[in-house]
């Protein structure tokens, strides 16, 4: 069935092609269509953070930036979602076209720019919904916020979404917004989770319980920055890791239509770069540091790869993009054959 929808999908531009779907989905999800077409959710639970997971496989961050389709989302057999990136202000992204696809790679390009309705539209939305899974807020800062005050915004999202998600992505890794990624240089990194820590420390308090809170990095990186940043991270309190972002590389899909194009590539010539920061990763955090993995899962044995490299739990996006709802359960279900053959 899908296959007949991406068709026509894809006739359409990709962002109109986001918005059509995911209203359709909004939708069908007052009569479980979602649910229908995805079949049963995997059951397999793991506990990470503190957070009692379905099972292993959630939504990257990017799909449902305001929150506006977590009922019709929370159908598909998703473990967790995670919904953003916010920031403290709706702001309206990066000038149209911005999202392009690479049909021959079964890849993707965006420079959204963090386009979204601001956090406090976030936080009606997690009020307000019914579904009854696991949903992490990501978080970043204002377009026109210099670098030297970008904690000052992550604060304020972080402040109003704490008591409301299960948990919070602080988004320093986005390839679209200006100089984000200097925040992940030691110093700027060291700072920001610093100040990020204390404020979470202090919610938890007078929230009456912890929500715990993650960091995405790049896969862009130097094997020496890396492992100075990933050591900050061990060091600063914060309770996991998201990798990875897209990826500013281009050599996978050189000469293919819109791989000139600006923005982050997403999809399966993600995959390799993005798990050999993630194998790094966890060399450097040790084995019972927290990670989320992202980037190039378009099969359930992509899904496995993700594991096998150091992913407590994976997130999907563009692989969901290019084969539909039934990607989700295939992941789901090769994670959880993997872990009951290894018992």
């Amino acid at each position: 069935m899908y296959s007949l929808l991406r068709r026509g999908l894809f006739s359409l531009p990709p962002e109109t092609a986001h918005e059509l779907a995911l209203e359709a989905m909004k939708f069908g999800g007052h009569f479980s269509l979602p649910r229908l077409m995805a079949g049963a959710p995997v059951d397999d639970p793991v506990m990470l953070m503190g957070i009692e997971f379905p099972n292993r496989v959630g939504l990257a961050a990017g799909m449902d930036k305001n929150g506006d389709y977590i009922d019709g989302l929370g159908q598909l057999g998703f473990g967790h979602l995670e919904l953003g990136t916010v920031t403290p202000r709706a702001q309206p992204g990066n000038p149209k076209p911005r999202s392009f696809r690479i049909k021959a790679a079964n890849a993707a390009i965006n420079r959204m720019g963090f386009n979204n309705h601001g956090v406090d539209h976030l936080v009606e939305r997690l009020k307000n919904h019914r579904y009854e899974g696991i949903v992490g807020a990501n978080i970043g800062k204002q377009k026109e916020t210099p670098v030297d005050r970008a904690v000052d915004d992550y604060l304020v999202c972080l402040e109003k979404v704490y008591p409301y998600c299960d948990y919070v992505a602080v988004n320093i890794s986005s390839p679209n917004t200006e100089n984000l990624r200097q925040l992940q240089d030691s110093g700027h990194l060291r700072e920001l989770l610093e100040a990020i820590v204390k404020a979470g420390e202090a919610l938890a308090e007078t929230c009456g319980g912890k929500c715990p809170i993650v960091v995405k990095i790049a896969p862009d990186w130097e094997t020496a920055a890396l492992t100075d940043a990933l050591e900050t991270i061990a060091s600063s309190g914060i309770d996991g890791l998201n990798a990875t972002n897209t990826t500013i590389a281009r050599d996978a899909i050189a000469g293919l239509p819109n791989a000139n194009e600006a923005g982050g590539l997403s999809g399966a010539p993600l995959l390799e770069p993005s798990n050999r920061v993630l194998k790094r990763c966890r060399e450097v955090l040790g084995k019972s540091f927290p990670i989320m993995g992202s980037g190039g899962v378009m099969t359930g044995n992509d899904a496995l790869a993700k594991v096998s490299a150091g992913a407590d739990v994976v997130q999907l996006y563009t692989g969901f993009i290019y084969n539909g709802p039934d990607l989700v359960g295939d992941c789901a279900r090769k994670i959880a054959e993997e872990y009951a053959n290894a018992v």
